[in-house]
């Protein structure tokens, strides 16, 4: 089996939480991710959108678009609008030959909210899932005839966040929607990271392999503490050095066949954790379960 490993620049820049970012530019990003050992990162806001932009700067540290993020709003939206937001990142990521858009809800979330405790993220009703499920699946399918799929994110404070909510999401909606796992979201969501794969790994396409600390979430008061009062609290890093068994998470992976992006998304305090030293250790330990678990991982080329 065959695996590539890519990275966020959320390690290095953060795109809620300025006093998070370092003052890095795209091309020093990209540099030290490749000296890591990734070949691959996602997308943010320090990236051109024109691909005759973008596609040298990539050339140039043998560095490949990974997937990014799209700030969805087809819960409360329609469909025919939502084709036309995803439009333009649609023709980069064609350009460049992303393997996928990782499709985050933004309709109702708190995520970005810092004001908004975990407690109050919207919850939807079954009925309310099967109804979204529909649009997601159409979507889906849309996206996929244009020749770019989509992926769907489940994430924290917003209103697909539980294991119970994917549960439902992937029951209500047909096959033509991918499903992005995210360990580490799942684990602070208190959901089984196992068990999530063990149901639903026929939907799954694209990984992030995000670690928790979870004495950091053992001390969440969720009647207070917002989405990003836990990432500023350190709720998030890199594989190998959080509390998650990433090891059994690949096996468990591979058992299915599962092949393509495993990547490392931690946003954290830059100053606190700097990015390369960090990005070192996720590549190193990334290694390390994938020879275990049986990948052939795909290296930068010298």
């Amino acid at each position: 089996m065959k695996a590539k490993l890519g990275i966020a620049p959320i390690a290095w820049w953060n795109d809620d939480l300025a006093e998070l970012s370092g003052d890095i530019s795209l091309e020093g990003c990209l540099s030290e991710a490749r000296e890591a050992g990734f070949t691959g990162m996602e997308t943010g806001r320090r990236f051109p959108l024109d691909p005759a932009v973008l596609k040298p700067i990539l050339d140039a540290h043998g560095m490949a678009v990974c997937g990014g993020w799209f700030s969805g709003l087809l819960l409360d939206g329609d469909i025919e609008r939502e084709k036309d937001r995803i439009a333009p990142q649609m023709a980069l990521f064609k350009a460049v030959s992303a393997p996928c858009i990782v499709y985050g809800e933004t309709a109702g979330t708190i995520q970005g909210d810092r004001s908004a405790p975990l407690a109050t993220r919207r919850k939807l009703s079954e009925d309310e899932i099967k109804a979204y499920g529909r649009k997601l699946t159409a979507f889906a399918e849309w996206c996929a005839g244009e020749g770019m799929p989509i992926s769907y994110h489940h994430h924290m404070a917003a209103p697909i966040e539980s294991e119970q909510d994917v549960d439902l999401l992937m029951k209500h909606s047909g096959e033509a929607l991918p499903l992005l796992y995210d360990a580490g979201h799942m684990a602070f969501a208190g959901g089984d990271v196992l068990r999530m794969i063990d149901n639903h790994h026929a939907r799954i396409s694209h990984v992030h392999t995000k670690d928790v600390r979870q004495s950091v979430l053992d001390g969440l008061d969720w009647s207070r503490d917002s989405f990003l009062d836990a990432v500023v609290k350190g709720a998030f890093t890199v594989p190998g050095d959080g509390s998650l068994d990433f090891e059994a998470i690949v096996k468990k992976l591979a058992s299915y066949g599962y092949e393509g992006w495993f990547v490392v998304e931690a946003e954290q305090d830059p100053i606190a954790n700097p990015p390369l030293e960090m990005a070192k250790v996720g590549h190193k330990e990334l290694l390390r379960v994938m020879a275990a678990a049986g990948y052939v991982v795909e290296r930068p080329g010298r």
